[in-house]
C-alpha cells in the first residue's frame, strides 16, 4: 500500500526494535498458578482484624493446654478467709466469696471451655459434612431421606434439647458428655451448607472431566468434590466453634452443663450472681474471658469469609 508525502512534509518511521512489543507481550509462564487458599492467605494477612483475632485465639489455646505457665496457684484451692478479699501481689485479679483465686480460675477456665468447643465443632463437622456431602452428591432418594432426618434434628431447639438430655446424665456429667450432646443437636445447619455447597461444585466441568477418566463416585467426592466446597464448611466452622463455647457456658451456668469439680467460666459466671453488687469484678473476669474468646472466633470467622468469597470483598 502506497502513501503519498505532501511536499515539505516530513515522515519519520520508527524502527521496529524500538517499540518494545515484544517486551510488552512476553507472559512470565513458568511461575504456578495461585490457588484459592494462596489468594486468600494473600487477602487474609493484609488485614488487621484477621492477626488481632489469630492473636486471641492462639493466647486462649495456650492458656487451655498450658496454665501454668500464667499462674501457679491452684485454681481448687479456696480459703474462706481470702473471701472477697481485692487483688494484691500474686492475686491480681483478688478472690471471689469462697476464697478462690479468680486469676488462676479465669485461666484455668478456659481449658474447659476450649476443649468443649473444639471437639464439638470436629464432631459437628465430620456428621454434618458426611450427611450433607451424601445428599448433595448423589441426590434422589437419598438426599430425601437425609434432608428430611436432617429437617427433623434442626426442628428441635438447640439449647432446649441440650437441656432436656443433660439433665438425663445429671449423675454422670463430664466434658465428653457435654460434647456429644451439643454435637447430637447441633450438626444440621453445616449439613445444610455443606449439601448446598457440593451441589454447587458436583456440575463443574473438572467433576466432568473426572467422570470421563473413569474415576469411582467415592473418589471424585474425596479428592475433587469435597476439597473446592469446603471454604463456606470452614467459615462455619470457625464461627461455630464460638457458638459451642457459648453454649457450654450456658449449660454450665444453669447448672447443667459441667459438673461443679470442673473449673469453667460458665461455673464461676454462675457462682458469681451472689457477689454481683458487692464486687462485680468477680462476674466481670469470667465473663469478659468468655466475650473475648467467643467474639475472637467470630472475627476469624468474618476474615475467612470475606478473603474465601471474592464477592464478598468486593461489596
Amino acid at each position: 500500500m502506497s502513501e503519498k508525502i505532501l511536499p515539505g512534509q516530513e515522515h519519520y518511521v520508527c524502527d521496529t526494535d524500538e517499540t518494545g512489543l515484544g517486551a510488552v507481550d512476553a507472559v512470565a509462564d513458568d511461575s504456578a498458578p495461585s490457588s484459592m487458599w494462596g489468594e486468600a492467605w494473600k487477602v487474609l494477612r493484609k488485614r488487621v482484624l484477621f492477626w488481632v483475632a489469630a492473636f486471641i485465639i492462639v493466647l486462649a489455646l495456650v492458656m487451655a493446654a498450658f496454665p501454668s505457665l500464667f499462674t501457679s496457684v491452684d485454681p481448687k484451692f479456696c480459703e474462706l478467709g481470702n473471701s472477697m478479699e481485692p487483688p494484691s501481689p500474686g492475686h491480681r485479679f483478688g478472690f471471689d466469696r469462697q476464697g478462690c483465686d479468680i486469676f488462676a480460675r479465669t485461666i484455668y477456665g478456659a481449658r474447659a471451655s476450649v476443649v468443649v468447643g473444639v471437639f464439638t465443632t470436629a464432631v459437628v463437622v465430620i456428621i454434618g459434612a458426611l450427611f450433607g456431602a451424601l445428599a448433595g452428591y448423589f441426590g434422589g432418594l437419598l438426599d430425601a431421606l437425609l434432608s428430611r432426618i436432617t429437617d427433623v434434628v434442626f426442628a428441635i431447639p438447640f439449647l432446649l434439647a441440650a437441656i432436656v438430655v443433660m439433665q438425663m446424665f445429671r449423675d454422670q456429667r463430664s466434658t465428653w458428655t457435654v460434647v456429644m450432646v451439643l454435637a447430637i443437636f447441633g450438626w444440621p445447619q453445616i449439613a445444610r451448607i455443606t449439601r448446598g455447597a457440593v451441589m454447587s461444585v458436583k456440575n463443574e466441568e473438572f467433576v466432568t472431566a473426572a467422570k470421563a477418566l473413569g474415576e469411582s463416585q467415592w473418589k471424585i467426592l474425596a479428592r475433587h468434590i469435597l476439597p473446592n466446597a469446603a471454604a463456606p464448611i470452614i467459615v462455619y466452622g470457625t464461627v461455630a466453634l464460638g457458638t459451642f463455647i457459648v453454649a457450654e457456658a450456658t449449660l454450665s451456668f444453669l447448672g447443667v452443663g459441667l459438673p461443679p469439680d470442673v473449673v469453667s467460666w460458665g461455673g464461676d459466671i454462675s457462682r458469681a450472681q451472689t457477689a454481683l453488687r458487692a464486687q462485680p469484678s468477680v462476674l466481670f473476669y469470667p465473663a469478659g474471658a468468655l466475650a473475648i474468646t467467643v467474639l475472637s472466633f467470630i472475627m476469624m470467622g468474618d476474615a475467612v469469609r470475606d478473603a474465601l468469597d471474592p464477592k464478598a470483598r468486593k461489596r
